[in-house]
C-alpha cells in the first residue's frame, strides 16, 4: 500500500480532492490517501498558527512519521498540486540510505505576496518540505513535542536530521514549481505545484498550466456525475 499525505487547508479544498482524484487515477497499485487536517489533530498538534504561516498544514506536515508509527515509508505533499504520473513510480525511489527524499530547489520568491495576500518568505531549502518520501523509521526526532515546539526554520531546513547526509534528492519532475522553473512539455512533468496560487484563485485563473488544472478538476466532477447517474 502506497502512503499518501496531503496537506488540508479549508481555504483550499477543492484543490485537495483534485490532487487525490488525480492521484488515483493514475496509480497502478493501491494507494490510501490521508488528508493533514488540523481538525484531526487536536490531540497531537497545539501550536498556535504563526503570523507567517500561509496554510494549516505549514508545520503540521511533519507530523506524519508519527502518524504512520515510524514504519515503512510515506509521501507527503501540499494540496495545490495535480498529479501526471502513476505515484508507484515516485514510490520506487524510495532508498533506505536515507530519511527524506525532496526536490532540492534553488528557489528565491522575487515576490513579496503570493495567494490570499500571505507574505511570501525566503529561507534557504524553500519548497523542499512541498514533496517529501519520509524514511518513517529515520524521522524520530519528529515527535509531537518537538513538532509543537520546533521554530518553523528548524523544521522545513531539516535540522532535526542534524546531517543533510540523510536528505537524498528526487527527480526535479516530481514537483515541478509553475512559473519559476522553466515551462517544460507535460510529458517530461510528474507534478505540477502551483505554490504562488493554484489557478482555483481567482487571481491566478491563467497561471501557467491553469489548463491542466482545470481539464483534471472537470474529469473529477464528470466521474462524480456519472456515478450520481448510474448508482
Amino acid at each position: 500500500m502506497i502512503k499518501v499525505f496531503i496537506g488540508y487547508d479549508s481555504q483550499e479544498t477543492t484543490a485537495f480532492s483534485v490532487l487525490a482524484y488525480s492521484i488515483h487515477a493514475r496509480a497502478s497499485q493501491p494507494v490510501q490517501i490521508a488528508p493533514v487536517m488540523l481538525s484531526q489533530l487536536k490531540s497531537l498538534y497545539t501550536r498556535p498558527t504563526h503570523p507567517l504561516q500561509s496554510t494549516d498544514f505549514s508545520f503540521s506536515r511533519f507530523l506524519v512519521p508519527h502518524l504512520c508509527g515510524y514504519d515503512d515509508f510515506a509521501i507527503f505533499m501540499d494540496c495545490d498540486m495535480v498529479m501526471l504520473d502513476d505515484v508507484a513510480k515516485l514510490w520506487a525511489l524510495r532508498d533506505d540510505r536515507y530519511a527524506v527524499q525532496v526536490v532540492r530547489h534553488k528557489h528565491v520568491p522575487k515576490e513579496s505576496v503570493k495567494f490570499l495576500e500571505h507574505a511570501q518568505t525566503k529561507y534557504e531549502k524553500k519548497n523542499w518540505s512541498s514533496v517529501m518520501l519520509f524514511n518513517n523509521r529515520r524521522c524520530t526526532a519528529l515527535t509531537p513535542d518537538y513538532v509543537n515546539a520546533a521554530t518553523g526554520l528548524e523544521l522545513h531546513q531539516f535540522k532535526w536530521l542534524g546531517d543533510d547526509g540523510l536528505i537524498g534528492e528526487l527527480p526535479k519532475r516530481w514537483n515541478h514549481l509553475v512559473d519559476y522553473d522553466p515551462a517544460e512539455p507535460v510529458a517530461n512533468l510528474s507534478l505540477l505545484h502551483y505554490t504562488t496560487g493554484g489557478p482555483y484563485f481567482e487571481a491566478y485563473r491563467s497561471c501557467g498550466y491553469a489548463d491542466i488544472w482545470f481539464a483534471e478538476r472537470d474529469r473529477m466532477l464528470a466521474v462524480s456525475a456519472d456515478r450520481k447517474k448510474t448508482g
